[in-house]
């Protein structure tokens, strides 16, 4: 079974120029060689391109290029593959087209119809993956009980299955998830099939992809559905939040897609790149590769995708700022759900708030000796002491409002009498207060 692909262009890029033997791309191209890449190029779209009758179109561009002398300045290979994606990307507007120099790739390729060779790529392919931790580079509980899964690909399941179920098992008691995509380039569809099953019953059959690719001439068809049995418990019920932006693509932009027309995501962020297609890179010649959308997705509901024109989110915000907006919502959803939870959001407003700016000359008038502490002012920062040996940094939150470095469950408030700084009061989580009185 081919496993569903979305590796970007950008990121199957920086993989061939790392795998590409210098020797290979700065050799000088001939004229003939030059054609016999193009040739080779346009039977490999037409081959395998989703849309049979556009890859005709986009040959013709090529050839058309070609004949006028457009790739004459290619003297090597990589020029030559950089001028290819480039046209080919202005012919079909589909940034997932990317034509690299690998000629390891290409010999690999061949070789793969032998099982041994075949299983020794397969754990190379596994190493790679662990070094990036499968793809999950941040797992936290917020403020809240709020879970967060940063993701920079999908990586195939059969590989990273151990991994993604132990990230699964994370967040399966928090009250509402994030999953950020942002940054996530796409990979394995599996993946997100995968995770997106958490966030649905069991029981029910509910389809989340459904599509069609080439597989050696043949036309494949498949629907990919929750699956009845995961590693951990499921998040039925739970708010769900997807982090997107513009560097957001492929399977990362099908996994916020799906969720938000099943009605199961909010979408927080930038609108994203628009790459809806699958992809499998074919070899071109004995030192080219092309990667090449093989087949078309439709979401589950409407049947339509969003090639080209990106995913667009709910709460339109710039990406730097989407995590913050997004737990906030998540803190007032969660309340709403339970508005015994109603304090926690209360509680925890001020820390997601913009940072608050305080100029130094106020900072400087906090720092003090109080009852049993002492405070510091010291590199811009005010440096809270206790029992002569505990310090942590005091953070603004604004007015007279200071959390604590590290603390969730107090937070301290400068009490002022005729405009000075008269006490320090620590208020707890729970409502309680203890006043600390300044002693110079």
């Amino acid at each position: 079974m081919l496993r569903s692909k979305f590796l970007t262009a950008l990121l199957a890029g920086m993989t061939a120029l790392s795998a590409c033997p210098a020797s290979a791309s700065e050799a000088p191209l001939s004229g003939a060689d030059r054609r016999a890449v193009v040739d080779n190029l346009v039977g490999a779209l037409e081959a395998n391109y989703v849309f049979p009758d556009k890859a005709k179109t986009i040959a013709a561009a090529l050839l058309a290029h070609l004949d006028k002398g457009d790739y004459d300045d290619a003297a090597d290979r990589q020029a030559l593959a950089d001028a290819l994606t480039r046209d080919l990307i202005a012919a079909s507007g589909d940034l997932h087209f990317f034509v690299g120099v690998d000629p390891q790739f290409v010999a690999d390729h061949a070789a793969k119809a032998d099982p041994a060779v075949a299983a020794a790529l397969r754990e190379k392919e596994r190493q790679a993956e662990q070094r990036d931790n499968f793809g999950f580079a941040d797992l936290r509980i917020l403020d809240g009980n709020v879970a967060y899964v940063g993701l920079t690909h999908f990586a195939d399941p059969e590989l990273a299955y151990d991994t993604a179920a132990a990230a699964m098992r994370f967040i399966e008691n928090s009250d509402a998830v994030i999953y950020d995509m942002r940054y996530n380039n796409g990979g394995t569809l599996e993946m997100a099939q995968l995770l997106a099953s958490q966030l649905f019953r069991g029981d029910r059959d509910q389809e989340l992809f459904d599509y069609y690719y080439s597989d050696d001439d043949k036309r494949i068809e498949r629907g990919q559905w929750v699956l009845p049995a995961l590693p951990a418990k499921r998040l039925t019920g739970k708010p769900v939040y997807v982090l997107t932006g513009s560097t957001s693509f492929s399977a990362a932009e099908w996994f916020a897609y799906s969720l938000h027309k099943l009605g199961r995501a909010t979408l927080v962020g930038e609108r994203t790149a628009g790459g809806a297609h699958p992809v499998d890179r074919k070899p071109v010649g004995h030192d080219f590769f092309v990667q090449v959308p093989i087949g078309q997705i439709k979401d589950p509901v409407d049947r339509g995708d969003f090639e080209g024109q990106g995913v667009a989110p709910d709460h339109a915000v710039p990406s730097a700022e989407a995590l913050t907006v997004a737990h906030r919502l998540a803190l007032a959803d969660i309340a709403k759900a339970d508005p015994a939870k109603r304090a926690d959001a209360d509680w925890f407003a001020p820390t997601l708030a913009a940072p608050a700016k305080v100029a130094p000359a106020e900072l400087k008038a906090v720092a003090g000796q109080y009852e049993g502490r002492r405070i510091d002012f010291a590199g811009g920062k005010l440096l809270y002491t206790w029992r002569e040996r505990f310090r942590l940094t005091l953070e603004p939150l604004g007015g007279d409002l200071f959390g604590l470095e590290g603390v969730r469950d107090f937070r301290f408030r400068i009490l002022r009498k005729a405009g000075k700084v008269a006490a320090l009061q620590r208020l707890n989580r729970d409502g309680t207060t203890t006043d600390y009185a300044r002693l110079d």
